[in-house]
């Protein structure tokens, strides 16, 4: 494993040490721009910049004498500034760090108060089958965090001066920036942990504890212990994300992080800084799922060790409610009223114009109708959204049933921001209305594998796997009849969960100019061109963010249907004719 992981990493470090080769660039020319836009790219210049950096050579002996050098804790000097690059990394790094920790505090109440009402029936035995959350954790999740970021800086920094929206000056300038970031990750995770708390205080040892007169609170608190192994791994996902993937919000609040830093020397070719702050990433990543492998072993070891652990997911019938309906009639009618309308047609006399009966969205800049680029922008931006979610449920789904394999590459995956990995994917594909789809769909699949994983390995430590495995069930069989009806359904919600953030990663691409091209409708080009009149016109923003956060409302509230259907609950002893037949299951040998 540890090979495994270590062949992950050096292989990504050497696709970023050959990027400007592989996008048939001049690194040389990269540079000379980065230092000096004005200055004109004279052949002399840029033969004294491939002087100065060596580039002569070929990127294989400047990738290895970075490699040589870093054994001594030098990762080279800038190719920008000139500067040595570990100091550089390791203070970007220490910032990330800290507003990490400050927005996964944020995540932490907000998941809490997501699965407050659901401990607090579940401690008094009144869950009935009912799940707490519902459309508000779904509205969190959808939230773009480049709009709230946006959002929080103009209203809370700016205009009341509560806080402090610009900047890193010491923790005040923490609070603005980790809201932003901690909210949507939050309400995940709340959504998480609220789809597992009713499996729990329906166990025989919740039944018992309860029997035997043991405090609700207590009952809550070993629940909450018993689901925690399962979110774990996400968990450690979210702690990489809000440190390198949290780079729209480090630009719009001007915090000097490692995943602006990276971003940037991306942007200009500076590969030593690249590299460094990618491997600071990986490790991070690395250490992230080591820690979050080593509290499941404490929480759950002998159980998982004897396979004597309760089934988590009990199958319950699917709930019937109606907002799903009427928040996919909502959607369905926003779209139907906005097709008919012309998305490109400019009224210059109408720039900025509010909502009224010929513009029910308002207008924006260039007097074009919101509703009608709104409209639009659904079939491309659903329709890609929707394929990508069933790509990545597939890809979670298979990798995740091989943990050893995808294991260290789960990790290494989450620690690349999609910024990063759209560039990356740009200098191999080049660039195109379909990168931005391939970048994201190349990262989105981690956290549904190491979902998958986690789901797993309890699953195969579950009492009735060990009763049936003795029975003689082979492996299929488990995996059949098993292993794979109680992995699915919890998998399949929570990749309908992250269905409006493959949309809001699309967005973000599109909103640092790695995506969809003006004059192009697409959601997160809209949120990007009116996100700087938003003082003046807030419509021309709140519509397509309104429009996010009811898909992300329709997509939680519809994942209630994956659910198995049960007659019941399974009795403590059965009649004679009730007996499962067992020949079935010893015929699979």
């Amino acid at each position: 494993m540890l090979l495994w992981r270590a062949g992950i990493a050096a292989a990504l470090v050497c696709a970023i040490g050959v990027l400007p080769w592989l996008s048939h660039t001049d690194p040389a020319l990269t540079v000379l721009k980065a230092r000096s836009a004005d200055r004109d790219p004279t052949p002399e210049v840029l033969a004294d910049i491939r002087a100065q950096l060596g580039l002569d050579a070929g990127p294989f002996p400047l990738l290895g004498d970075w490699l040589g050098g870093l054994w001594h804790g030098d990762a080279g000097r800038s190719w920008l500034s000139g500067g040595e690059v570990t100091p550089a990394v390791l203070q970007a790094l220490g910032v990330s760090l800290l507003l990490m920790a400050v927005a996964l505090a944020v995540a932490v109440v907000t998941a809490a108060l997501i699965c407050a009402r659901t401990l607090w029936l579940g401690a008094r035995r009144q869950l009935g089958g009912r799940r707490a959350a519902g459309s508000g954790s779904a509205v969190l999740a959808a939230l773009p965090e480049f709009l709230t970021a946006s959002v929080l800086a103009t209203v809370v920094g700016v205009q009341l001066g509560w806080l402090p929206a610009l900047g890193w000056y010491g923790f005040r300038w923490t609070i603005l920036p980790a809201l932003a970031l901690g909210l949507p990750a939050g309400a995940v995770l709340g959504r998480l942990l609220d789809d597992l708390l009713p499996g729990a205080f329906a166990e025989p040892w919740a039944q018992a504890a309860t029997a035997r007169g043991l405090p609700g609170r207590t009952v809550a608190r070993q629940a909450l212990r018993r689901c925690l192994p399962g979110l774990l791994p996400n968990t450690g996902l979210f702690v990489v994300g809000l440190t390198g993937g949290s780079v729209t919000v480090e630009q719009i609040f001007d915090i000097p992080g490692l995943g602006r830093t990276t971003l940037q020397a991306a942007l200009a070719q500076d590969l030593p800084v690249l590299q460094a702050g990618t491997l600071a990433l990986v490790l991070l990543a690395a250490a992230a799922a080591g820690a979050a492998h080593l509290l499941t072993r404490l929480l759950i070891g002998p159980a998982l060790r004897d396979g004597a652990l309760p089934s988590l997911h009990r199958p319950t019938p699917p709930a019937r409610r109606f907002p799903p309906f009427a928040y996919g009639g909502l959607l369905v009618a926003v779209v139907a009223l906005g097709l008919p309308r012309d998305p490109l047609a400019l009224d210059t006399a109408e720039r900025l114009a509010a909502p009224s009966w010929a513009h029910p969205f308002g207008t924006d800049a260039l007097g074009r109708d919101v509703l009608a680029r709104v409209g639009h922008g659904a079939l491309d931006t659903l329709l890609l959204a929707l394929a990508i979610t069933g790509a990545t449920l597939l890809t979670g789904l298979a990798l995740g049933l091989l943990p050893r394999l995808s294991g260290p590459l789960v990790d290494t995956v989450t620690a690349l921001p999609p910024v990063l990995v759209a560039l990356l994917v740009t200098a191999v594909v080049g660039s195109g209305t379909t990168t931005p789809a391939l970048a994201v769909a190349a990262v989105a699949w981690a956290p549904l594998a190491a979902h998958t994983s986690a789901l797993l390995r309890q699953e195969r430590a579950a009492l009735h796997l060990t009763a049936t495995r003795a029975l003689g069930a082979d492996r299929r069989y488990l995996l059949r009849h098993e292993l794979l009806p109680a992995i699915v359904p919890p998998v399949t919600r929570h990749a309908l969960l992250r269905l409006p953030g493959i949309a809001l990663a699309l967005a973000s691409l599109a909103f640092l100019g790695l995506g969809a091209q003006p004059p192009a409708p697409e959601w997160g080009l809209l949120l990007a061109e009116n996100q700087p009149y938003a003082e003046r016109a807030p419509w021309a923003v709140l519509a397509p963010a309104a429009v996010l956060a009811l898909l992300g409302a329709l997509a939680v509230t519809a994942a209630g249907g994956t659910r198995r259907r049960e007659s019941g609950p399974e009795p403590v002893t059965r009649a004679p004719e009730q007996q499962p037949d067992t020949r079935k299951v010893v015929a699979t040998r």
